[in-house]
């Protein structure tokens, strides 16, 4: 008699954010199990196991013990946020990878940890430049430079043998379910919000940035779950720098919004991210054998959809 190979299991933490749900989706279609974690359930998150946890404050203990009776062959930290205090930053993106750390590494079936980090960690770069994983970090805010802390404890705790661990530095994202601390988020609260006919007053920096759908993020995600590399910083974006200004406009027609009731003012680049980023992807299509699929007029629309409805607007990722 033969048996079925036991499906992979996965824990996703932060399994209710936009990266989180993204992560899921894309996990249970590759075979995966999924165990979601977070810090509570939402109605709208289904299809997988929930396990309700404040990582962050959570006994190292307990973390293990969740872990190991799910099995979990693989742990992917999607936790984080822009709109918080520095200390809710130092809990969400160093503490909680401090306590994840601390309860896989006596774990006698240790998991993969894939960590979420962000483009950020490198800080202010040259305008024209394609950050690769050869640029130094330098991280200014305080956003980037507690999640520079959370990759690098991940990486440190790697190379002493304590994990097996590897780090995406993730450009901005875009898609369903982005979050309104973000900018185009917030663009789409305001969208939702405003009349034609009093129209819609938009501050837009004058800047350029890399933007990604939240999807195609996910299935780096995936692949980096797999993928034979540990101990690695892996890019991942579009490898392009579009002006704010036409991603916004981009988001106003998925709305439907009449272009002319938009009254854009320039201001100062004040953002997280300075003026201008671009990643370089060469690494992550060499080892990972991704690349971006999913086009930003696509995602802003399902950006736009989902915040409407409150539901899925278009769950698959194109494949190719």
């Amino acid at each position: 008699m033969t048996h079925a190979k036991p499906r992979p299991v996965a824990a996703v933490l932060g399994a209710t954010g936009c990266v989180g749900r993204a992560v899921c989706t894309a996990l249970r279609r590759d075979g995966y199990e999924v165990l979601g974690i977070a810090r509570r359930a939402r109605p709208d998150v289904t299809g997988h196991a929930f396990h309700a946890l404040d990582v962050a404050t959570a006994d190292p203990a307990a973390l293990a013990a969740l872990l190991g009776s799910a099995r979990a062959d693989v742990v992917v930290n999607a936790t984080g946020g822009w709109a918080l205090t520095e200390e809710d930053m130092h809990l969400a993106h160093v503490q909680l990878v401090h306590r994840l750390l601390a309860a896989t590494a006596p774990m006698p079936r240790r998991p993969r940890i894939v960590q979420v980090g962000t483009i950020h960690e490198y800080g202010f770069v040259p305008e024209g430049l394609s950050i690769d994983e050869n640029v130094t970090p330098d991280p200014v805010t305080s956003y980037a430079r507690t999640k520079y802390a959370g990759s690098e404890a991940v990486l440190t705790a790697t190379r002493a043998g304590e994990a097996e661990g590897v780090v995406l530095r993730a450009v901005n994202v875009c898609g369903p379910y982005t979050t309104e601390a973000s900018f185009l988020g917030a663009v789409v609260a305001k969208l939702a919000a405003a009349s034609a006919e009093e129209g819609l007053d938009l501050t837009v920096a004058d800047a350029r940035r890399d933007y990604i759908d939240v999807r195609d993020l996910a299935d780096a995600v995936v692949r980096a779950a797999r993928a034979p590399v540990v101990g690695q910083v892996i890019n991942i974006g579009r490898g392009e720098a579009l002006p704010i200004r036409e991603l916004v406009r981009m988001l106003v027609s998925a709305s439907g919004f009449p272009r002319h009731a938009v009254r854009e003012r320039s201001a100062q680049v004040e953002s997280k991210g300075g003026g201008w980023t671009r990643a370089d992807i060469t690494l992550a299509r060499r080892v990972l054998g991704w690349r971006p699929v999913v086009g930003l007029d696509r995602a802003m629309a399902d950006m736009w959809a989902t915040a409407r409805a409150g539901r899925p607007a278009v769950h698959d990722r194109p494949v190719g």
